[in-house]
């Protein structure tokens, strides 16, 4: 499993840097759209699922840019800023694994 210092230089990959500036562009857009105002209105984060405002919900994307993941429906989800951060750069199977891997033998 890839670890925070193996993407240590994400920086030097211009053609990451284009994707993510990209990507970015079409978050931007995306948060804009009535589903996402729809969406971030429930107020539940996708992870831990507590209510918070509308406000404090951050557009997470499941798979990272970082990770040539895409600003789409299908891949972006509102999460509350402690449980974004605690992702990082993490997929869905790396943060699943995670979790199993606190728990107790």
């Amino acid at each position: 499993m890839p670890t925070q210092e193996s993407f240590h230089d994400l920086d030097s990959d211009p053609a990451l840097q284009r994707h993510i500036k990209v990507e970015r562009e079409r978050a931007r857009k995306l948060r804009k759209t009535q589903w996402w105002l729809t969406l971030i209105n429930t107020g539940t984060c996708h992870y831990c699922r507590q209510t918070f405002p509308a406000s404090e919900l951050t557009m997470d994307h499941k798979i990272p840019l970082a990770r040539k993941g895409k600003s789409t429906r299908g891949n972006v989800v509102p999460a509350c800023r402690p449980c974004n951060q605690r992702k990082q750069l993490d997929t869905p199977v790396e943060s699943l694994l995670n979790t199993l891997d606190t728990l107790p033998s």
